[in-house]
């Protein structure tokens, strides 16, 4: 058993003592998106608004909403609060599978932290642990499962063309979305004000967006921590790594000084990827992959740190994954023989790394809509691929995390049954979408993807029942 997985397995008993559901995230993981004013714990519960009214006096309440409070109320006696079905899913599969639920409580506890809860009223209000903010939606990627919410790319096109006519997922409409400037944001007047207070205690801060080295504010951050250096703080960003290089390069003189001279505690990158090639192109439209892997190369031997690839595993990920996998055992292998040229400590550690949540809408990218006889064995071929190039002793193999935590993946589609009424409904939406998807971005669906071509006949057959 690794290290992280036998942590997980000595904090999750002590954490369900206080209840069965009890999460840590609910009180010390936040997630704020200050570009359309709201909030929620991870990124599986769907996010909800933060009262303006709220932030008088207690700029806190970007995440002790009252919304959060009444779930922790419910988790405090061992109710399941609605939004956190993905990790009481992944519980039900048995004992022997580690749930996000699990990862964060395990990363995320200390005894004090714990007994403060305990001890306290559910209207306590928290300042948490670990951030993830986003200022603005500004990106030059409109990625197909993302939102215009998200993404000023997404949301210039949806403006120009409209929301996809004749599907029930993926609502994309624009018309009540206004997201707020950067330069005119209560939200974002609100977070400044609670920086002093926050900073003090803040673990980790990670910033994300759209594309946060587009933001003013992610570069203002930078400028504050030069200027009040926080050396207890981790920070985090995460970039779509397909921005110019001269922001790489600007990236890696921020990082190299706050590091360097201990102005943050580490900094760490992450990156998302869900399949290789032209296969990722087409699902992230403004990705040119030739220029990503420079942007990356630039990245990790420019700062000698580590990124992590966020694969949010979806429909399109299944025939091509290994594809993926591939490549992160060369960058594994690439970057562990520089560091041991270099003599450099970091040559002990997995500098490329992964996790792999499944997505869970819209529906026409989910798994689930897919013929289990057909594709489990893709499944089936991935966790042989990561078994078969698993040491958790050897930096350039997977880990046993890793393979848990794709097993868990494998596990679920082979065990989620559809009701014959979604995955006819899935199905509609999955040909519906792709079909407009090829006209609007200058892509073909069939090309890219020729071994999915008989599901997709079978769900253009059931589009012309209607």
């Amino acid at each position: 058993m690794s290290n992280e997985t036998n942590r997980i397995r000595q904090v999750i008993p002590i954490v369900n003592e206080v209840s069965p559901t009890f999460c840590l995230a609910k009180w010390h993981h936040t997630n704020l998106y200050l570009h359309t004013g709201q909030t929620h714990s991870c990124y599986h519960p769907a996010p909800h608004n933060i009262p303006v009214g709220d932030l008088k006096g207690n700029p806190s309440a970007l995440h002790n909403t009252l919304q959060k409070k009444k779930e922790r109320a419910e988790m405090l006696v061992g109710e399941k609060p609605s939004g956190c079905q993905y990790c009481w899913n992944v519980e039900s599969l048995g004992d022997d599978h580690i749930s996000d639920r699990m990862i964060r409580n395990a990363s995320i506890y200390n005894p004090e932290r714990l007994a403060e809860i305990k001890s306290s009223d559910w209207k306590l209000n928290v300042n948490p642990e670990y951030v993830e903010i986003a200022f603005s939606n500004e990106c030059n990627f409109k990625c197909g499962y993302c939102h215009p919410a998200s993404s000023s790319s997404y949301y210039s096109e949806v403006k120009q063309h409209g929301p996809v006519p004749n599907v029930k997922n993926h609502s994309i409409t624009v018309t009540n979305l206004k997201p707020f400037e950067e330069g005119n944001n209560l939200y974002i007047d609100a977070w400044w004000e609670w920086w002093p207070e926050l900073s003090k205690t803040l673990n980790i801060l990670r910033i994300t967006g759209g594309e946060p080295l587009m933001h003013k504010s992610t570069w203002q951050l930078f400028d504050l921590l030069r200027q009040e250096p926080k050396p207890h703080l981790e920070l985090n960003l995460n970039s779509n790594l397909g921005i110019k290089t001269a922001m790489v390069e600007r990236l890696v003189e921020n990082v190299n000084d706050l590091v360097s001279n201990n102005k943050v505690k580490k900094f760490k990158l992450f990156s998302s990827m869900d399949t290789w090639g032209k296969r990722a192109e087409y699902l992230r439209t403004g990705l040119d992959i030739k220029l990503w892997e420079e942007n990356l190369d630039k990245y990790v031997q420019g700062t000698n740190g580590d990124i992590t690839f966020m694969c949010t595993f979806n429909i399109l990920s299944v025939t091509s994954f290994v594809d993926f996998l591939q490549k992160v055992l060369e960058w594994r292998k690439k970057y562990h023989d520089i560091d041991i040229a270099n003599n450099h400590p970091n040559a002990g550690r997995r500098k490329i790394r992964f996790d792999t949540p499944h997505l869970k809408e819209p529906l026409q990218y989910d798994m689930n809509i897919l013929p289990k006889k057909q594709f489990l064995p893709c499944f089936d071929s991935i966790l042989k691929f990561i078994e078969d190039n698993q040491d958790e002793s050897d930096v350039t193999k997977f880990s046993d995390l890793e393979y848990e935590r794709f097993r868990r993946v494998r596990d679920y589609f082979a065990n989620t049954e559809y009701s014959e009424e979604k995955l006819v409904e899935g199905r509609r939406d999955f040909y519906t979408w792709f079909k407009e998807y090829d006209v609007r971005r200058n892509v073909n669906f069939l090309e890219t993807f020729p071994d999915m071509e008989s599901f997709w006949n079978l769900c253009k057959g059931y589009h012309e029942q209607l």
